[in-house]
């Protein structure tokens, strides 16, 4: 597995699905996770707690919207 300490990883959609593996595997080898969700709060909440808080943080953006890019 690749080591990820000290790095940061943006994982868009990271509420549930593939986002979900990524950002625990992206946790799992080190790194800090900005968890990325547009509508489901409570599963990236769930997946916040999971990794552990002190681990990662939540981003909320509709990325469907033409400025949310820029934004997150």
């Amino acid at each position: 597995m690749i080591d990820l300490k000290g790095k940061t990883v943006l994982v868009t959609g990271a509420s549930r699905g593939i986002g979900a593996a990524i950002a625990r595997a992206a946790a799992a080898a080190g790194a800090f996770v900005l968890l990325h969700y547009a509508r489901s709060r409570d599963s990236a909440e769930k997946l916040q707690a999971e990794i552990g808080p002190a681990s990662c943080r939540l981003i909320a953006a509709d990325l469907a919207a033409p400025d949310a890019a820029s934004a997150l």
